[in-house]
């Protein structure tokens, strides 16, 4: 066991290594951030153009006194529920032929004489006590009880300072603290299945050039193929931890920069420290089970275009495994929620969700030796199947994938 540690390690620097001084290194920790960067901007703008189109401009052609209480009232009103709720207006003086002058209005043709070649939707003309908006059908239907609640609040209360309403809150009833909770064990499955199916799916060529180079069968012929195995894995593991802290890091310094409005989600049940640590020990036996499983099948993958045939069903494996446990996140201690924490590809996600919703901490020292146990079964497995199909076959590199996995040893 000493030997096959020492082993392991020796084979995970040299490929920690080779990986962090790589200039592909640099781009693998820039590859997500370009997208978040579109992201945000895309976003930027497709919100910015969102409040041009949507933004209501209604003329005001009511008596001066009455048009500069509305005035009021407006700015009263958007203090208190927001200027969105509210249409945008302007105050335009009236002509004797009033009709013609709306008419005009609303078409655009008098938009530089009184309108400063601004776009109005309606316009209110009148007075308080018969006020008539004028527009589309649409417009007005969507308008028309707002501008009935500036009218009310002009004659009524313009100029008296808004009330203040007391707040009374009650304390958090069990249901709507559990149903909160979802949110976050549903969010923190989401980001773990995120992280791990982007970072263990490169595992499975992980071995590719080095088969192709016979350099394999010269570590094989040095150290034991379980510690080339063991080496390769956590020198993966490494690189991705080295990512997500970069990439956490960019986007705690972004949220807290450009989104310091941004929703909070419910704390969990364990509490946002043990979840956190929960959440890095679930990634780390996460990506150690699917990277061991990959690492296997890619290992007797022989050339490039096989690892990309096997990457689909690889990819259909991961969705699988996600969404037995996300599904089985509201049904805590029912048959297949159990399922889903005993099975060790979905065991991850569904006990990070029970963390999130449940306080009780000794399953998860239980699940984690679970997952610690079947992570190294499946090393040995591949390990065996690698030896027996590839290193010990006279047809090594040759046949691919389904002939070396059915082929007998010569």
């Amino acid at each position: 066991m000493k030997e096959l540690i020492r082993s392991s390690f020796v084979i995970a620097r040299r490929d920690f290594t080779a990986i962090i001084f790589s200039k592909a290194f640099f781009f693998f920790l820039l590859g997500p951030l370009f997208p978040l960067a579109i992201g945000i901007a895309a976003g930027g703008l497709g919100q910015q153009m969102a409040q041009e189109i949507d933004r209501p401009l209604v003329a005001v052609m009511l008596p001066a006194d009455e048009a500069q209480a509305l005035a009021k009232a407006a700015d009263r009103l958007s203090a208190q529920i927001g200027a969105r709720r509210l249409p945008d207006m302007k105050i335009i003086a009236a002509k004797d032929d009033m009709a013609a002058q709306v008419a005009a209005l609303l078409k655009g043709d008098e938009g530089n004489e009184n309108g400063d070649g601004e776009k109005f939707i309606a316009a209110l003309s009148g007075d308080f006590a018969s006020p008539v908006l004028t527009g589309a059908a649409d417009d007005v239907m969507r308008w028309q009880g707002e501008i009935g609640l500036l009218i009310d609040t002009a004659q009524n209360a313009a100029d008296t300072p808004p009330t203040e309403v007391e707040a009374s809150i009650v304390a958090d009833s069990d249901g709507a603290r559990t149903k909160l909770r979802l949110l976050t064990a549903q969010a923190g499955q989401a980001a773990l299945f995120m992280l791990t199916m982007f970072l263990a799916g490169m595992v499975l060529s992980n071995l590719v050039e080095e088969k192709t180079n016979k350099i394999i069968e010269i570590l094989a012929a040095s150290v034991p193929i379980e510690s080339v195995f063991l080496g390769k894995l956590f020198a993966m593991l490494a690189m991705a931890l080295i990512g997500i802290a970069v990439w956490v890091s960019v986007g705690a310094f972004a949220i807290e920069t450009f989104g310091p409005g941004l929703p909070s989600l419910p704390v969990p049940a364990v509490g946002w420290p043990l979840f956190l640590l929960f959440a890095i020990l679930y990634f780390i036996m996460g990506y150690l089970l699917l990277g061991s499983l990959f690492l296997g099948i890619g290992a007797m993958a022989t050339t490039v275009r096989e690892v990309q045939t096997l990457s689909m069903p690889v990819t259909m494996l991961q969705f699988l495994v996600f969404g037995l446990a996300f599904y089985t996140v509201s049904k805590l201690g029912e048959p297949l929620e159990l399922f889903a924490a005993i099975f060790p590809f979905s065991s991850p996600f569904a006990m990070l969700a029970r963390a999130a919703q449940v306080d009780t901490l000794w399953p998860h020292l239980l699940a984690l030796v679970w997952q610690i146990f079947w992570a190294a079964l499946i090393v040995r497995i591949s390990a065996g199947l690698f030896k027996r199909n590839v290193m010990k076959s006279s047809n090594s590199g040759k046949g691919g994938f389904f002939a070396q996995l059915f082929s007998r040893p010569t």
